[in-house]
């Protein structure tokens, strides 16, 4: 844990996909307190048309939608603004509408996520992590 997934409406090119993906890192280790070894982001570029709003009266809106899948434990005030520095790097990197993007968090256990790099599963949220090396992110 965690992941993040970014489901786009357009093309982009593998160097701006990764240029993303690092600022995703940083902001992501940033306001969630961990290291970015933790965090795989991928990069959904679909393609116009591939991801839609629905709307009660008028056609589907194209859209943007990002997947946080991150550990348990976090304010609601933490993920908020994780969710609209998300929303900001899309807008800033892809020139999306914040007002069609959405972001969508679920909540695991530590135990749900195996990093082979890290020696085994994760454990669950404590705080600050980032201060541990990354052989001791609580890994059991």
């Amino acid at each position: 844990m965690p992941s993040i997934q970014v489901d786009l409406p357009l093309t982009a090119d593998e160097a701006t996909r990764q240029m993303f993906a690092e600022r995703v890192g940083r902001v992501y280790a940033e306001i969630m307190q961990v290291g970015m070894d933790l965090l795989t982001v991928s990069v959904h570029a679909l393609g116009p048309g591939a991801v839609w709003r629905c709307h009660e009266s008028g056609p589907p809106t194209p859209s943007g939608l990002i997947m946080c899948d991150i550990r348990k434990g976090r304010p609601v005030e933490t993920r908020a603004r994780l969710a609209q520095a998300l929303i900001d790097a899309c807008v800033e990197t892809f020139a999306l509408d914040a007002l069609w993007l959405k972001v969508e968090f679920t909540q695991h256990d530590g135990d749900e996520m195996y990093h082979p790099h890290l020696g085994g599963f994760n454990t669950d949220w404590t705080g600050d992590e980032r201060s541990r090396n990354s052989t001791a992110y609580g890994v059991r």
